[in-house]
């Protein structure tokens, strides 16, 4: 019984960053690894989250895998 409650469980979310403007980006929830589930996301998430996967280098950072403050703040 070493798994925790899931809501004890750290979350994580997949952050890729404008490279234009300061401050600004997206995230998605993944694993601890960065693997999103596209599956899950609803179609908008989807469609922001395959443009960032396109745009690597052009107009977005590459991503980092951060954790979570809460299920909150995931914005897609």
């Amino acid at each position: 019984m070493n798994e925790l409650p899931v809501a004890l469980a750290p979350r994580y979310e997949l952050c890729y960053r404008s490279l234009f403007e300061w401050g600004r980006g997206f995230s998605f929830p993944c694993d601890a690894h960065g693997r999103v589930d596209i599956a899950s996301l609803p179609d908008r998430a989807r469609n922001n989250y395959l443009f960032c996967r396109a745009t690597v280098g052009r107009e977005v950072q590459l991503p980092s895998v951060t954790l979570a403050h809460s299920a909150a703040a995931i914005a897609y």
